[in-house]
C-alpha cells in the first residue's frame, strides 16, 4: 500500500515540476534597452517609434524601423534600438504613440515576432 502512495506522490510531482516549468518559459519579461540586447530568450521592450527612420519592403514583407527609449535620462539623446519584423505591417503604425515589441536580439538588431502598437485613445479629451 505505501508503494502506491510513493509513486502517486512521485508522479503528482513530477507533473508540477513539468508544470511549473513549462509556466515560467511562457512568461515573457519587460526588460531595458540594454537588457533586450543582451537576451538569450524571448523578452518584451516598449519605445517609441522614429518615424524617420521606417522602412517596409512589401513584397518581402519586412518592417524594419527604429524606436526609442521613452524613459531615457537624457531625452535630447535617448537609447535607440534597430527593430526588424517579418509579417504585415499592422493598420494603426503611423498613428502610434508607442510599439511593444516581443522577441529576441538578431545579427542585424532585435527581431521581433510580436508587435503591438499603442495608439492615441479617441476617447481622450483634448489637451487646452
Amino acid at each position: 500500500m505505501k508503494a502506491k502512495y510513493i509513486i502517486g506522490t512521485i508522479i503528482i510531482l513530477v507533473f508540477a515540476g513539468w508544470g511549473f516549468s513549462a509556466f515560467l518559459e511562457t512568461t515573457v519579461k519587460y526588460v531595458s534597452f540594454a537588457e533586450a540586447r543582451q537576451a538569450t530568450r524571448t523578452v518584451q521592450v516598449v519605445g517609441g517609434i522614429d518615424f524617420d527612420n521606417v522602412n517596409y519592403d512589401a513584397e518581402n514583407s519586412e518592417l524594419v524601423f527604429t524606436i526609442f527609449d521613452l524613459e531615457a535620462p537624457d531625452p535630447a539623446n535617448p537609447d535607440r534600438m534597430k527593430i526588424i519584423y517579418d509579417g504585415v505591417i499592422p493598420g494603426n503604425f503611423d498613428q502610434a504613440t508607442s510599439v511593444l515589441v516581443r522577441g529576441k536580439p538578431g545579427a542585424d538588431g532585435f527581431v521581433a515576432e510580436q508587435l503591438l502598437v499603442k495608439c492615441p485613445s479617441k476617447y481622450q479629451g483634448l489637451d487646452e
